[in-house]
Order: structure tokens, then sequence, then C-alpha cells
């Protein structure tokens, strides 16, 4: 017996899409949006995609799973020291969507637009003939040559991130092993919290100006601490690192103490979303300050030096490790 009838690919974007646009996409009735920047401004561009089975599980909530694509693009303009200002949806669907499923979906979208202040301006949507993938493009501006590149920090620059870090490597691990000893001493607060961070990244975007003001380099924490940070130093440098000092939330530490050896997962796992710096010492405590007046916590945890090689983290126990996986790959 046939289900019930699917609305045409004009009625989905009309009915769940069309709400969320924003000035300049003639409400998705055109193939193209018009954005233009502000005065003095450049346009700051960036995109990522995530498919399920891979980025999420195809059980997440949509309202979640929406959150996660739009957030994962967010948090690469905040660590550009940009403003967000709309982005470019493509939604590719497996042959077994539903409305309700779209429903949740353009409603988590929408809240996590506004919440950001990033509208829809377009996009596109698709049949995948596999599972789902959702790709954002995000657009944000910065005043004219301000944005903050990856690759120019200087040995001496400290190193910082905001945010705590391993928490949602620890929220994917605790939901492939939720009986783990670890995972099973955790009060449910405690619980709630790792699978929340691993559902729902945070963008940093209040720490933006402040990165964008201070910051000799900057990109955000999306594949681990450890590869991410060899990655933003490249040939040259490298890096000194004091794991007491990396921050952990409460329920990180509490998992740690239980099963010390996850302190790897904290500093190589991906999904946090923080936003990882480099500053010039005597702009440390300026950074910090402007980042907490707007409600971000920066901690300092190791300096650059010249050099080449991964970067060399100092164990709790005064031991020295280098991570030669530091951080996930795709390939």
């Amino acid at each position: 017996m046939a289900g019930p009838a699917r609305a045409s690919e004009e009625g989905l974007i009309a009915r769940y899409f069309a709400p969320l646009a924003g000035p300049g996409a003639d409400g998705l009735r055109d193939d193209a949006a018009a954005l233009t920047p502000a005065p003095g401004h450049d346009l700051v561009l960036t995109v990522d995609a995530v498919v399920a089975g891979i980025h999420y599980f195809a059980e997440d909530p949509p309202a979640s799973i929406a959150r996660k694509a739009l957030g994962v693009n967010l948090s690469d303009i905040a660590a550009k020291g940009a403003v967000p200002r709309g982005f470019l949806l493509t939604l590719a669907l497996p042959d077994d969507w539903t409305e309700a499923w779209l429903d949740g979906f353009a409603q988590g979208l929408g809240a996590a637009a506004a919440a950001a202040g990033c509208p829809l301006l377009g996009g596109d949507t698709v049949r995948s003939g596999g599972p789902a993938l959702i790709s954002v493009s995000a657009f944000g501006e910065v005043p004219t040559g301000t944005i903050v590149r990856r690759t120019t920090a200087r040995a001496g620059d400290r190193i910082c991130v905001t945010g705590t870090i391993g928490d949602a490597a620890l929220g994917l691990r605790m939901r492939l092993e939720p009986d783990a000893p670890w995972a099973s001493g955790l009060d449910p607060a405690q619980r709630s919290e790792l699978a929340d961070r691993y559902l729902h990244p945070r963008p940093r975007l209040a720490a933006a100006p402040a990165v964008r003001r201070h910051a000799t380099a900057a990109m955000d924490v999306s594949d681990g601490l450890a590869g991410d940070l060899a990655k933003m130093l490249g040939a040259g440098r490298t890096a000194r690192v004091a794991v007491a000092d990396v921050p952990l939330s409460g329920a990180a530490r509490s998992a740690c103490a239980a099963e010390p050896a996850l302190i790897e997962a904290v500093l190589t796992g991906g999904d946090d979303y923080e936003i990882l710096c480099t500053v010039a010492p005597e702009r440390l405590e300026d950074l910090r300050a402007e980042a907490a007046a707007a409600g971000i916590a920066v901690a300092a945890i190791g300096t650059v030096t010249s050099g080449d090689g991964p970067p060399r983290f100092e164990m709790r126990d005064g031991a020295e490790r280098v991570f030669a996986t530091g951080a996930f790959s795709h390939f």
C-alpha cells in the first residue's frame, strides 16, 4: 500500500525553509542570493558537510542534526574573528526521509540560525541515493584585512583554547560504551553534559572580537586538540603543552579520574568546536579579559617554540607524549 504523498521540492522549500530566509534571498524563490558586506569589511567563507553514520547517528533528533550542521560552520567563522552573515544549505535526503523528520530539522535549523544572527540565503535539496548528507556554506565578515589566519603563529606566542576540551569525545565514547565502568560512575548530570556536547556544538561567536583583536593565529578544534594544534603550527614551529593546564569540565575530570587512560581521548578526540589560538605574551591577559567579559573562558595551555615535529604534551606525571595520530581523518 502506497504511503502518503510527499511534497515536491518546491513545496518543501516553501513550507520548511523559506520562513528561514534572510534579506537578499528573495524568499528562496530565485536560484541565487545577493550578499553585500558592510562598508570596509571582507567576506569570510567556509563550508563543512556532515554525513549520517560518519558525523552523527542517523537516529539523532533531526533538530540536533541541524544544529550540528550549522554549528560546525559557525565555529569556523568564529575562529576567524568574524561575525556571521548568512548560509547556504545543501540537503541530500535518503530514500526513507519523512516530512516529520524534515519539520524537526527545519525547526532546529531555524532556532540555531536565529540565535547566531545567521539567516538562510539559499541552497539545494536532492535525493542522496545513500545516507543523508547535509552541507552548509557559511558567510561572515570582518573589518578589511583583519581575518585571523591559521598558520601565522610565532615562536614565543602563548597557546590558548576557549571553553573545555574533550567533552564531545567522551560523550561519543559513552554512547558507544554506555556500560563502561568510567561512564557508569558519572552522575546523571555529568552524563547529560557529555552527551549534549557531542550532539550540539557551541560555536564561540562571542569570543570572535577578542580573537580578532589579539590573536596571532586561530582555528577551531574540530578533529582533536593535538592534531589541530599540529596543523596550525606547520613547518618550522612546534609547541610544548602542559596537560594540567588543558581546561576540562567537571564531567571530564571525573571520567579521567576513574580511567586515567581517557586523557588520550580528551586530547585527540574531535568535535570540541572550541577556538584554538595563539597570542603574544603581552596580549594574553587582554584576550582573556575581553573573552571573559563576553562570557567565554580562555585558558593558556602552552607555548609555541621554534623547531619541527608534532607538539609535545607534558603529562600530569611529568612524562612527555607525542601523539602520532592526533586528529580525526576521513581517509
